[in-house]
C-alpha cells in the first residue's frame, strides 16, 4: 500500500525521511468511538506500512468520545517504538499493526 502524498505530511526520524497520514473522513468503527489510527510509510521507498492505533477517538466520532490532535512528536515516537520491535519499512509485506493503546504509550 503506498500513501497519497496529498494530505500526507513529512517527517523526518534519524535522517531518514518518512510520510505519514491520518484519515480526514473516520471509518465506520472509527465514527462509533473505535480508536483513532494512522499510517507510516518511508518517503522514497516501498515496503511495510506501518499502522498505529491510538489510545484516542477520531475527533469526527459522534459519540463524543474524546480525541486529541496527533502531533508529529507522536508519529516520531511511534516510529522509534516500531523499529525497536522489528518493523522493517524497507522490507516488502504486510501491514505492521503498533497499538499504542496496548504499548501503554
Amino acid at each position: 500500500m503506498a500513501l497519497l502524498r496529498k494530505g500526507s505530511r513529512r517527517i523526518v526520524v534519524d535522517d531518514t525521511a518518512y510520510r505519514w497520514i491520518v484519515r480526514r473522513k473516520p471509518t465506520y468503527s472509527q465514527e462509533d468511538g473505535c480508536p483513532l489510527s494512522y499510517a507510516v510509510e518511508l518517503e522514497d521507498a516501498r515496503g511495510a506500512v506501518l499502522v498505529v492505533q491510538t489510545d484516542h477517538a477520531h475527533p469526527l466520532n459522534y459519540r463524543g468520545s474524546p480525541s486529541k490532535a496527533v502531533l508529529p512528536s507522536d508519529v516520531e515516537r511511534a516510529i522509534r517504538l516500531a523499529l525497536e520491535r522489528g518493523w522493517e519499512p524497507t522490507a516488502p509485506g504486510a501491514q505492521f499493526p503498533l497499538d499504542l493503546a496496548a504499548a501503554g504509550s
